[in-house]
């Protein structure tokens, strides 16, 4: 399962890591890749948007909508 993370206050490249390191601490998260502004992040079922919401929070940003992404099908 997927979300994409729409995140406010990101101005600088330090302020990925900063969500990268936050988002690495979700229970159940598999992969996330964090831009400027957003986050996508893949993850078994176990994760929440509150959850993901407050990890990104606690970094010191402000989210601003969490929303379920499509299924994608493994590359072969």
């Amino acid at each position: 399962m997927r979300f994409e993370v729409l995140i406010d206050g990101m101005l600088a490249v330090h302020a990925r890591h900063a969500v990268f390191t936050a988002l690495a601490a979700v229970e159940g998260l598999l992969h996330a890749e964090v831009e400027l502004g957003r986050a996508e992040v893949t993850h078994d079922g176990r994760t929440t948007a509150a959850a993901l919401r407050s990890a990104v929070e606690a970094a010191g940003f402000t989210v601003r909508q969490v929303r379920p992404l499509p299924r994608q099908l493994p590359l072969a």
